[in-house]
């Protein structure tokens, strides 16, 4: 099994960890992780876009000119798409691009993308990541300690507003907890800080 050192929030390490290498340290699907991400931002897609069709622009009930006889083409409209301030033609209206995957290929995207992280050592583990007060500056203080990228994704055991209130200012840097993780958001960032406890619940569910 994979091992790794488990840190505090100054960086110094505290122990160590084992990871279940049947989610952390598996082959990574690249099919998989594709689907999950496309998945991910296709339901974000609000799917309002519209434009307006002949029979919505408004004007044209008149006939331009008679049918025979001017040389012109006949025309029953001014707004058909040909003309300008015409309607469009099969131009979008409001729909939903949302789909749903298979739950076992959105696990194992989820699995590799773990593995991924944990093989290009892009993930560390905290003891546990508290704060008294809301303090921007001690996130910042944090992650200059872990010597974390600017594109950071922070994962919490639990829902906790003041670590996200702390955090959510300072650009690049994402708080999720544990059970809002997805494939699309560990993907995204360049460096991955979980919790120890959060680590056990993603090995409780998917070991």
């Amino acid at each position: 099994m994979p091992k790794m050192d488990i840190l505090n929030m100054s960086g110094e390490k505290v122990s160590e960890l084992e990871l279940n290498e049947s989610i952390f340290a598996i082959e990574p699907n690249m099919s998989a992780m594709h689907i999950a991400v496309v998945n991910y931002l296709a339901n974000q897609r609000q799917g309002t876009q519209s434009t307006r069709t002949r029979s919505e622009v408004s004007g044209g009930g008149k006939k331009p000119w008679r049918q025979k006889g001017t040389g012109r083409a006949r025309q029953g409209s001014t707004r058909s798409p040909q003309w300008y301030h015409g309607g469009i033609a099969l131009g979008p209206k409001p729909r939903s691009y949302r789909f749903t995957i298979n739950k076992k290929v959105k696990a194992l995207a989820l699995k590799s993308a773990l593995s991924a992280k944990v093989a290009d050592s892009e993930m560390i583990v905290l003891d546990s990541i508290k704060l008294d007060a809301i303090k921007t500056k001690d996130i910042v203080k944090m992650l200059a300690a872990l010597s974390a990228a600017k594109k950071t994704l922070i994962v919490l055991p639990e829902k906790d507003d003041v670590i996200y209130r702390s955090a959510r200012n300072i650009e690049g840097v994402k708080v999720v907890p544990v059970n809002t993780l997805c494939v699309y958001d560990i993907l995204n960032a360049d460096t991955m800080v979980i919790a120890a406890d959060a680590v056990s619940k993603i090995e409780e569910v998917y070991a």
